[in-house]
């Protein structure tokens, strides 16, 4: 019945607390994050491997259509909050003693199936906002598809720097909204009886009176996911569900009853 009961949840009617955090918590965080992978390999490699698939994937449409995968990139940033979910069960399940499950990590999702469906909706939106910012750079910058010749490399042509600029500060400006919407919220909604506008502005609230901590703590993730992703995505077996537990410490860490 472990895999399947619902771990007993505070309820989260009032505003919480926000606790103190230092420049030397995102390092205890990974710290954790690595101790619950090791405790649950087998989980956290299926979610690793769930990551690559999604990095292969992208790199196999490049081929034919890079406008859209440019544009569409960013899902791949959206869709970790979501794969997390199974992560974030599972330190959960660690954090009160319990053996975690691998269905109990599939399903975590059905806890909070409407608040987790209408904070999915917010990031659809943001993802369509972004989506549609990079095909109106890539039409202003070209006259019409450039021959990317299926290469990512190609993007590093001095023809294409002034895109490639343009571009990555749009895709900043946007990880940047949506790391301050999502770092606390998925697994906030998942643990407490909190509906998802409230966890959204938490997570907001926790970036703004925490901005140096926080900024440390998304440069760590955007660091490691781009090395992961370097020997063709493989890092991501790891790294991936390591971030993913991680990232349950930090809300705990950041978040107070």
């Amino acid at each position: 019945m472990n895999d399947i009961a619902e771990p007993a949840v505070p309820d989260s009617s009032a505003t919480p607390s926000l606790r103190t955090l230092t420049l030397a918590d995102p390092w205890r965080w990974l710290a954790l994050g690595w101790r619950d992978f090791v405790r649950a390999p087998a989980i956290g490699l299926f979610y690793g491997a769930c990551f690559v698939a999604m990095g292969w994937a992208l790199l196999l449409v490049f081929e034919s259509s890079p406008a859209y995968v440019l544009a569409l990139s960013g899902g791949f940033l959206l869709m970790g909050p979501f794969l997390c979910l199974g992560m974030y069960r599972v330190s959960q399940r660690l954090e009160l003693g319990e053996q975690p499950g691998f269905v109990d990590s599939i399903i975590a999702w059905r806890a909070r199936t409407g608040q987790l469906g209408i904070f999915g909706i917010v990031l659809l939106v943001l993802e369509m906002l972004w989506a549609r910012t990079t095909l109106v750079v890539f039409a202003v910058t070209f006259d019409g598809i450039p021959d990317f010749k299926g290469s990512l490399l190609a993007l590093l042509s001095p023809d294409n720097l002034v895109f490639l600029g343009v571009w990555l500060a749009v895709g900043a400006m946007f990880a940047s909204l949506i790391f301050a919407v999502s770092v606390v919220s998925m697994p906030m909604i998942l643990h407490r009886r909190t509906d998802a506008i409230s966890a959204g502005l938490t997570s907001m609230r926790l970036v703004l009176m925490q901005t140096g901590v926080m900024l440390a703590w998304g440069v760590t993730i955007a660091v490691l996911v781009a090395l992961a992703m370097l020997p063709g995505f493989a890092g991501l077996l790891v790294v991936g569900p390591v971030l993913g537990h991680a990232s349950w410490h930090a809300y705990r860490a950041a978040v107070g009853d």
